[in-house]
């Protein structure tokens, strides 16, 4: 395990792109070194589609493929019956398996690159084990992953962001809004979403990041001065 500290911060733009945020990203600087010296890579975004991200990608001529987990993830379909779908919590209880033939579905070893975001922070817990299983299935062999993880002082009401890589170590943050009214699945169906909201479901310490990522080759702490750790694993 190594930890750096990095140089991350956030700030408002002002004008025509008011209520976004910069946040300046170690993990995305070392990680970005690594696209910007290669070719042809192939890299999952796990976010919705981001006209940003794939142009930053298909102007370097690699390919990217973008998933949004966290929306797929308030699908109805997905709850296990009993007890009204809840668990002891009053947390919707989900069909992981059911979550990945759905979800995921990509040769072993395809991708170089996973751009993980805080996926982890707000995915249903008992979502998040299986789904980095599965990335660490179609990450090829010395493939990076990064991920972002709230510490403790972000508290429950962080806001859930979409990130959009705006330069070489830097990433605009836009909010994310849940639609609860309505949301078209694969098979064209209308479905009210599970939930009204993304919220911080979990705060992980470097243990239970270590432990998630323990498949892994190697695991590099970057800490942050906004309430973020930034991580970036190795296949």
């Amino acid at each position: 395990m190594k930890i750096f500290r990095g140089s991350s911060s956030t700030e408002t733009i002002p004008a025509q792109s008011a209520q976004r945020l910069t946040r300046r990203s170690s993990g995305l600087g070392e990680l970005s070194r690594m696209w910007e010296s290669a070719e042809g890579l192939c890299v999952l975004d796990l976010g919705a589609t981001s006209p940003t991200n794939i142009r930053h990608f298909t102007e370097r001529s690699h390919r990217i493929y973008s998933e949004d987990l966290l929306t797929a993830s308030t699908d109805p379909a997905l709850l296990i019956p009993g007890e009204g779908g809840k668990d002891e919590q009053g947390n919707p209880v989900l069909d992981s398996r059911k979550f990945l033939a759905d979800n995921l579905v990509y040769p072993a070893a395809h991708f170089d690159v996973v751009l993980c975001w805080n996926l982890p922070d707000y995915l249903n817990e008992g979502l998040v084990k299986p789904v980095v299983g599965r990335l660490w299935s179609v990450l090829k062999p010395g493939g990076m992953l990064l991920a972002f993880f709230h510490t403790r002082d972000a508290g429950p009401d962080s806001p859930c962001h979409r990130y959009h890589i705006v330069g070489p170590d830097t990433l605009e943050m836009k909010k994310v809004e849940l639609k609860r009214e309505v949301r078209r699945g694969p098979t064209g169906a209308v479905h009210t979403a599970i939930s009204d909201s993304f919220h911080l479901q979990r705060v992980f310490n470097n243990r239970h990041i270590e432990n998630l990522f323990r498949d892994f080759a190697s695991i590099k702490f970057f800490l942050a001065r906004d309430n973020i750790r930034e991580v970036l694993v190795v296949r």
